[in-house]
């Protein structure tokens, strides 16, 4: 049903640029995704709008149904996803209502599944390059050429939360050389390369986190920032998922789950292999 996904992120809740539009409930073997799935058009491309957490925001960063997001944007035919999700910048230059296109990342969760992997099967995915490079390229052009104010390249910690850095955990990471710091970037890439999907990010700055004397993050500031965001994200949507479409699929950072699996075990659970036997594909 679709070529691309979106999953939007706090203050993008919602795509309504879609043709075509039409809502549909997913079933997956890991429980139900954040909301219905909204499928429709962008120009000749297929798409899904999927709101990380949900459209009423009632999910936690922990609390998202990662497994079931992916899960079900890969059943609907997903083969690339493009994320976007609010931010911290650790960077001074990196201000607030700047969309920010990442190289690398960081986890520091500690509570989420990460793995689509387990119950007997035992399998290890390559994750030196966590976001597609052709696709955060393709994004970042985009965004220069409809002059969305944009930066491209970076480090992206993502923490549990959900309260904000403390200050001495802020200028740690600010210390680190990482350059924005967010809360729901994991497990979501490592999931979406288990599942063979190419992952765009697109970090979506509204503070300055912690670092800053007498400037810190709190949720007013952020709620204000995000209606900007939203607007220059949904603009940058528009005219970049057509370019993205066009890409090959020789371009696109994929991985075969089936290729991470580890060999040896002659008995595999076969409901467990049921289970995620979409995945595999």
């Amino acid at each position: 049903m679709i070529d691309i996904a979106i999953i939007g992120g706090s203050g993008l809740y919602n795509l309504d640029e879609l043709e075509d539009k039409k809502e549909v409930a997913v079933k997956t073997p890991f429980g139900n995704p954040s909301d219905k799935i909204v499928t429709g058009k962008i120009g000749f491309v297929k798409v899904g709008f999927l709101a990380r957490h949900n459209r009423r925001h009632i999910y936690l960063p922990t609390e998202v149904p990662y497994r079931a997001n992916i899960y079900a944007l890969k059943k609907l035919g997903a083969k690339i996803i493009l994320s976007f999700s609010a931010v911290g910048s650790l960077r001074e230059e990196l201000a607030p209502a700047t969309l920010v296109f990442p190289d690398n990342l960081v986890d520091k969760t500690t509570l989420r599944p990460q793995t689509f992997f387990g119950g007997g099967i035992v399998g290890h995915i390559s994750f030196a390059r966590p976001f597609c490079e052709a696709v955060q390229d393709v994004l970042f052009k985009t965004a220069k050429k409809i002059k969305v104010h944009a930066a491209n390249g970076g480090v992206l910690v993502c923490m549990e939360g959900p309260a904000f850095s403390t200050r001495a955990e802020s200028r740690f990471h600010k210390q680190m050389g990482w350059s924005l710091i967010g809360m729901t970037s994991c497990p979501e890439a490592k999931l979406a390369r288990e599942a063979g999907l190419a992952y765009g990010f697109t970090a979506m700055v509204t503070d300055y986190d912690s670092w800053k004397e007498n400037d810190e993050v709190t949720a007013a500031k952020v709620n204000e920032t995000m209606k900007y965001n939203e607007v220059a994200a949904k603009k940058l949507i528009l005219a970049a998922v057509p370019e993205i479409a066009k890409l090959k699929k020789e371009q696109l950072d994929v991985e075969s789950m089936y290729e991470s699996i580890f060999a040896g075990n002659k008995k595999v659970d076969k409901k467990q292999l049921k289970k995620i036997e979409l995945i595999l594909k």
